[in-house]
């Protein structure tokens, strides 16, 4: 038997002593468990803080794109939301590049622009040639917006792209959005068949996902289609015979965020927040298939209306083992010889999951890990919504890749004031956790 044989049969062991002696614990102590073996990875840098208050122009970091630069890779950008305080741009040094305001509201009782989620879209033709896009999902608007990337544009490498005749996603009229059950979550696709690109976008407190084909206009604009919409399920047969829903607000229906498509095999890949994580076809046709459940799955609750919380009753045993809810930022590692993971950040524990990209492994989990303090002043991700990451050369810098997530409690705190940013870490010490 060899070293690394070896070692791996005695982390097992190990990993299977823990978990026996955890299955006595209470469920707030088993996660902290699991957290606590798992391997941990440190950030490089981090972005200048969000504050999601009026001072801040109520910015609130939430999800990141990276865009490589082919001509000079240590040139690239992570683009990212803040929510209503629109878009950012930063570079490899996680200093800011460019910010983009959300779109005011058009009336004072009408809601205002909010990004919520952002992917980027390669190589769409339009009257002037190729270009690659950043799309947004602008929640308050219920609609996508569109910015070309041109690195060395004077006025900042992001140029507003959006057709002004952009339809709602989701609602039929003003009020509806007003109510905010909205564009949400947000994942692109190419179909290699047809090389027609596309936009998955999920609904806010709503099941439902819809796919988008993205249409450039003769003006060198970009708006979209409605093609077809799935809903995924809001109630669960449970073993014991029951149905089960996840608790919440009266009204609301168990969200989807995180989503990311493998464009190899055209399948998408989303985050029911309480529920866990859903496969299925990118074109939305087919049977999608729950590959994991969160912990929490099966838990009956409560909604306190005066608290706006949830008491959870006692866990039946029927959720999964190795994330949280919310499960959110799911985001796709490949690597050249088609392998890969399916990486999703578990908020309920602070900690990410990596599961197996091939289908022929039915994407079987393949380990975890935390992202930890670096320093005092370099602090880890607490509650990650959003995560992108990129397996290519990114200049000295990150020559292995990058990872960037988002940091919903930035340390350290500026007073009581709500303090999000970004985490840009080496994608090397990630392979060598979920390696290790």
């Amino acid at each position: 038997m060899d070293r690394s044989t070896i070692v791996r049969a005695l982390v097992l062991t190990v990993t299977t002593a823990f978990a026996a002696a955890a299955l006595a614990m209470p469920a707030q102590a088993r996660h902290r468990v699991h957290a606590d073996i798992l391997p941990a990875v440190t950030p490089r840098a981090e972005t200048p803080v969000l504050h999601d208050d009026d001072a801040g122009g109520n910015a609130d970091a939430d999800d990141p794109a990276i865009w490589r630069n082919a001509a000079a890779p240590g040139r690239s950008l992570v683009v990212a939301t803040a929510k209503e305080g629109g878009l950012r741009v930063y570079d490899l040094d996680a200093r800011l590049v460019q910010s983009i305001a959300a779109p005011p509201s058009a009336d004072e009782e009408d809601a205002p622009g909010r990004f919520n989620n952002v992917d980027l879209v390669h190589g769409l033709m339009v009257p002037s040639g190729k270009a690659d896009l950043a799309v947004t999902s602008d929640r308050g608007n219920d609609r996508l917006r569109f910015y070309r990337i041109d690195r060395d544009r004077a006025g900042g490498p992001l140029s507003d792209v959006t057709d002004p005749a952009t339809p709602p996603v989701f609602s039929q009229d003003q009020a509806e959005i007003n109510d905010q059950r909205t564009a949400y979550g947000l994942a692109t696709w190419t179909d290699p068949a047809t090389g027609k690109s596309y936009a998955l976008v999920s609904r806010r407190e709503r099941t439902s996902i819809a796919l988008l084909e993205l249409m450039p206009t003769a003006r060198g604009k970009v708006t979209y289609r409605k093609v077809r919409t799935l809903d995924l399920p809001s109630s669960f047969r449970l073993p014991n015979g029951t149905s089960w829903s996840p608790c919440a607000e009266p009204g609301e229906l168990p969200q989807v965020e995180g989503m990311v498509v493998d464009q190899v095999n055209g399948m998408l890949y989303a985050g029911q927040e309480d529920i866990g994580i859903w496969r299925m076809r990118a074109d939305l046709t087919g049977t999608p298939k729950l590959i994991d459940k969160v912990r929490e799955y099966g838990v009956p609750g409560v909604y306190d209306e005066k608290t706006e919380e949830c008491t959870a009753g006692a866990d039946p045993g029927f959720g999964g083992t190795k994330i949280s809810a919310d499960v959110e930022g799911l985001t796709l590692l490949t690597e050249p010889d088609g392998e890969g993971y399916i990486l999703a950040s578990s908020q309920g524990d602070n900690t990410f999951a990596a599961y197996d990209r091939e289908l022929k492994d039915d994407n079987e989990y393949e380990g975890g890990f935390r992202v930890a303090a670096a320093s005092d002043a370099l602090d880890g991700s607490e509650e990650c919504d959003g995560a992108a990451v990129l397996n290519a050369p990114l200049g000295s810098k990150y020559p292995n890749g990058l990872l960037v997530v988002q940091d919903g409690h930035d340390a350290p705190a500026d007073g009581d004031r709500a303090s999000t940013n970004f985490k840009f870490v080496d994608l090397g010490e990630v392979m060598d956790a979920l390696d290790g």
